[in-house]
């Protein structure tokens, strides 16, 4: 690959699967990918499987956590948390402090949820979407205002808070990534994230809903990437995957329709082989390196 081709590859992130794996497993994947050359490593915030409930799920932050502490340049990120699983106060804290312990390279994605029967399961409130909109609003203002350590007050729909201090407070902030798969979820993003991350055929139809949104705000769109969301083709074989045969033309595609961030999702075990062949085919670890450190 000539350097030209390799110094424009964009960041690349994995979501790896939380259901049906060990903390060993994803640390010790997380450790291959960086060494291959991805950017970022997300984790779902899920506590309970979309299949069988029973299905064993790892806990979003204290697994990626262990994987910052076991990696030097990789970003560690949420794909992404559920506003309601956690007061906006302790996922300040949380992100704060990891963002503190892994030199920087924490990504706060978040969004409204989606899966009611999983939090009432477990007893997490689910109020209707413009509730948890109007919290996720909220929740960003306050995780930006704890961030800068306190003291903190707000006065909020949802939350509350009576002169906070909150340290350590990261330099810089996580950025927070905001997750939407309509028009309104991308409407959402510009309003309020440092970035969107969405799926395929939401980005199709909502990329010039998004590029709309940030003009209105004031916002400039070199300043609010979009990291698209691309999975494997469920139908096909590994060793069919056009994303595992030519890593390097998928991310270059996608790119050409405004991407500015890949993150391959749901990765299972058994495609972890093939996806660092693809990274080593496509110069990834290259790429890496030309570009210099992953975008805060």
């Amino acid at each position: 690959m000539t350097g030209s081709r390799v110094a424009a590859l964009r960041p690349i992130g994995v979501n790896l699967t939380s259901m049906g794996v060990t903390t060993a497993w994803w640390v010790e994947t997380a450790r291959q990918l960086e060494a291959a050359g991805f950017s970022a490593v997300w984790c779902w915030d899920h506590f309970l499987s979309r299949g069988r409930k029973s299905t064993p799920v790892l806990e979003c932050w204290t697994t990626l956590a262990l994987a910052a502490a076991q990696t030097h340049r990789l970003r560690v990120g949420s794909f992404v948390s559920n506003v309601m699983n956690r007061h906006p106060s302790l996922l300040a804290r949380m992100t704060a402090t990891l963002q503190e312990a892994s030199g920087g390279r924490v990504e706060v994605g978040i969004g409204i949820g989606g899966n009611a029967r999983e939090v009432e399961a477990l007893g997490i409130p689910f109020p209707e979407t413009s509730e948890r909109v109007q919290r996720l609003e909220e929740a960003v203002q306050l995780l930006r205002l704890l961030w800068t350590g306190g003291p903190v007050s707000f006065e909020g729909r949802h939350y509350q808070l009576r002169d906070a201090y909150a340290h350590p407070a990261p330099s810089p902030s996580p950025r927070i990534v905001v997750g939407g798969e309509s028009p309104g979820g991308a409407r959402l993003a510009a309003r309020v994230g440092d970035a969107w991350t969405t799926t395929e055929k939401a980005f199709a139809a909502c990329l010039g809903i998004y590029e709309e949104a940030l003009g209105l705000a004031g916002r400039e769109r070199s300043a609010a990437p979009v990291l698209l969301a691309v999975g494997l083709e469920r139908e096909l074989e590994l060793d069919r995957q056009p994303l595992l045969n030519d890593l390097a033309a998928e991310a270059s595609r996608w790119a050409e329709q405004g991407a500015d961030e890949i993150i391959i999702e749901y990765v299972r075990p058994a495609a972890v082989p093939g996806l660092i062949a693809a990274a080593e085919r496509a110069g990834l670890a290259e790429s890496q390196a030309a570009r210099g450190p992953a975008p805060r």
